[in-house]
């Protein structure tokens, strides 16, 4: 069973001194072996693996589970398993199916060798609809395979590729997500390559279709115009489909101008519901005794940067909605997703602090009520239609993501395994901190020990690794991935600081919101305050301190070392050096010029973002960096650390810049992700751990 207590159970206690710490054969088959012998009343202890070192193989040759669904009639949980490391020139990901109650082992509901993702259930629960690109390479198409058997079925053919889909309670009908079709002009201009692209025309758009089952034909109702349909839910009483749009399909918030709609699907009809809080998402309906309702997620209005709240509009019955309520105004904590049931107000996923709550909206659509909370990090909250099971992806200091299911309530049980080979391994034994920063401002973290030493055998090498976002959080959950991440480092001898400085989520809007044009300031103090106290601790050895991340953590690294030289090693990963160039470049452009503070088209300057960029302090870097950057990286370009490299070349500062080719912002393939692994560890080892024949610092003399 997880973590998950109800209100009455929440507690921390302390736990430590200076704070108060309250391929992809394999891994199908590990699961599908331990769910049987589990079945079965073999034991954990009965059931452990041989291996007992942690290796990039280990990490890089697994799989991880996502988007789990329940159907319908309560009984089972439909979830992707996917390949960890890609091994091909395309990602890998299978079909999983398992028992609510566990009565049956999970079993490979859909195999092959393609990427078969997106799962949704028939309004009867006997079948499953789902996305793949299994009929053509690259392309994907809208499939369903039922639980009595057979073989899957492939119901679309459509040129470019289906992009999402929402079985309708009609069920002869599944609402699409699809580009139009290329026209004879759109081939001849491919194939005569008279492509040239203008800015504004051509736009690819997602449309709304309407795919009939029963004759295979695909309709396109004139539904929102020219705009950008990104997220659509049916009513529960079979009514309309509420749709959001953007303006286009830029990912850069600033440009979206999202809208709500209504669409009739018996009428064909629209109703424009007027526009939506920057960042909305998670559209769900619910019911008051007045009417129906529409809640979603956005950003704490009127910036772009803060805590996300719950957001909620009547829907009249013709015309636009009154101004969203914000239903989650002045919470301590951030809302992280939103679920809607048949009957009843929604459920909503509430990331708090170093742990996850599950609360319920009140019937009168006031305010939150907590029903369940769980230890350390909740996410991909489903529900079956009625709203009596739900699962989850679930994740605690010890226990990698696993599927999990039971009642709102709790408890939730684990029902899949994709990584039984890890219970082996003995991790570093992980910490909850709790500590002020230097305004008072309360804070938390977590503190991973060498793996098999204790406090009192300091002081150790520490390497603080922060994380992304900035509205990003650590709970307390399992920190093992093939970026830079805790166990791996813990597993190698460092002592690992993950801190949850101010601009993250978890702690409400304020905390969120004050790095906006502050990037690096009061969130760098926070940092080191914390670092301080271990230091004063006898946990971290002062002379063996270092610092990495990835994406906001690069950036946080890469001016860590610009601001003190007290760090002996720096890891930059996908990291921002200049916000100016980030803004006009990144495809968060808005976003990140509210981060940076400006964008440099304001005038000739001074700018703030030329106070908040790393490039700014390069002369005065002495520590060892080792760059880590995805070529594609369209999130954070790849010029962010070429300006950096080129800044320490210019001040003869020692680093290593390595390029992924093919890579995004996260690092994908297999080879890449073992490179990253050992490469890392090989870097702080380099710097952090001294050689027999290296004078020690006086410290390590005392």
């Amino acid at each position: 069973m997880v973590g998950f207590r109800t209100p009455s159970g929440v507690g921390m206690g302390s736990r430590c001194c200076g704070f108060q710490v309250g391929e992809v054969q394999g891994p199908r088959l590990r699961e599908h072996d331990y769910a049987l012998r589990l079945l079965n009343g073999e034991s954990a202890s009965m059931m452990e693996d041989v291996a007992t070192e942690l290796t990039a193989e280990l990490v890089a040759d697994g799989s991880a589970p996502r988007a789990p669904v329940v159907s319908p009639d309560c009984r089972w949980v439909v979830y992707e398993v996917a390949a960890i490391g890609q091994a091909g020139e395309r990602p890998v990901s299978h079909l999983w199916i398992a028992a609510v109650d566990r009565s049956t082992a999970p079993r490979e509901l859909v195999a092959g060798t393609t990427a078969d993702r997106s799962p949704q259930w028939a309004p009867d629960s006997e079948a499953v609809f789902f996305l793949s690109d299994r009929a053509e390479d690259g392309t994907t198409q809208l499939h369903r395979i039922r639980l009595a058997g057979g073989d899957v079925e492939t119901l679309t053919a459509w040129s470019g590729g289906i992009h999402g889909h929402l079985p309708l309670s009609d069920p002869d009908m599944v609402a699409l997500f699809a580009q139009d079709e290329p026209t004879d002009e759109d081939r001849r201009r491919a194939r005569e390559r008279d492509d040239a692209r203008v800015w504004g025309e051509r736009v690819p758009l997602d449309r709304i279709r309407l795919l009939d089952l029963r004759t295979g034909e695909i309709r396109t109702p004139a539904a929102v115009g020219d705009r950008h349909a990104v997220e659509m839910v049916q009513r529960p009483d079979g009514g309309p489909l509420a749709v959001l749009t953007w303006a286009t399909p830029d990912l850069d918030p600033g440009s979206q101008a999202p809208r709500l709609h209504l669409l009739d699907l018996e009428g064909g009809t629209t109703q424009d519901l007027g526009p939506a809080v920057a960042e909305a998402s998670s559209l769900t309906w619910w019911r008051a005794e007045a009417g129906w309702h529409l809640a979603y997620l956005a950003v704490t209005s009127p910036g772009l940067v803060g805590g996300t709240a719950v957001f909620d509009v009547v829907v009249p019955l013709s015309g636009a909605a009154a101004e969203p309520r914000n239903l989650t105004d002045g919470m301590t904590a951030c809302p992280s997703g939103l679920v809607q049931v048949a009957s009843g107000p929604p459920l909503v996923v509430v990331a708090d602090g170093l742990d996850t709550a599950v609360h319920r909206l009140d019937q009168g659509g006031s305010r939150l009520v907590e029903v369940a909370r769980a230890d350390g990090l909740l996410t991909a909250l489903t529900a079956s239609r009625s709203g009596d099971v739900v699962a989850a992806l679930v994740s605690t200091a010890y226990e990698p993501v696993n599927v999990h299911a039971g009642a709102p309530e709790g408890p939730l049980a684990r029902i899949s395994d994709t990584r039984p080979e890890f219970r082996g391994i003995r991790w570093g034994t992980q910490e909850r901190l709790s500590y002020k920063a230097s305004d008072g401002l309360a804070l938390d973290g977590l503190l991973i020990l060498p793996a098999g030493k204790t406090r009192n055998e300091g002081p150790f090498p520490l390497v603080t690794l922060v994380h992304g976002g900035p509205a990003d959080r650590y709970a307390d959950q399992f920190m093992l991935g093939v970026h830079i991440s805790g166990q791996w480092l813990a597993t190698a001898g460092y002592a690992v600081f993950l801190p949850n400085p101010r601009g993250g989520q978890g702690h409400g809007h304020a905390f969120a919101a004050s790095v906006a044009g502050a990037v690096g300031m009061d969130e760098w103090t926070d940092i080191v305050t914390g670092i301080d106290l271990l230091v004063t601790g006898g946990v971290a050895d002062p002379d063996r301190l270092g610092i990495g991340g990835w994406s906001h953590g690069g950036f946080m690294a890469a001016w860590a070392v610009g601001q003190t030289d007290r760090f002996r090693a720096g890891l930059m990963g996908a990291g921002i050096s200049d916000w100016g160039m980030q803004a006009a470049t990144g495809e968060y452009g808005a976003f990140e010029a509210a981060l940076g503070g400006s964008t440099g088209w304001e005038g000739t300057g001074p700018h703030r973002h030329d106070q908040l960029s790393p490039v700014s302090f390069a002369s005065k870097i002495r520590t060892p960096v080792l760059i880590l950057q995805g070529e594609d990286d369209t999130n954070v370009p790849p010029s962010q650390a070429e300006f950096f490299h080129r800044a320490l070349v210019r001040f003869g500062v020692e680093h290593e810049y390595v390029v992924y080719p093919r890579e995004g912002h996260g690092i994908r393939e297999r080879n890449h992700q073992l490179d990253l692994l050992r490469r890392t560890r090989d870097w702080f080892d380099r710097w952090l751990v001294p050689s027999i024949d290296a004078p020690m610092s006086s410290s390590q003399l005392d």
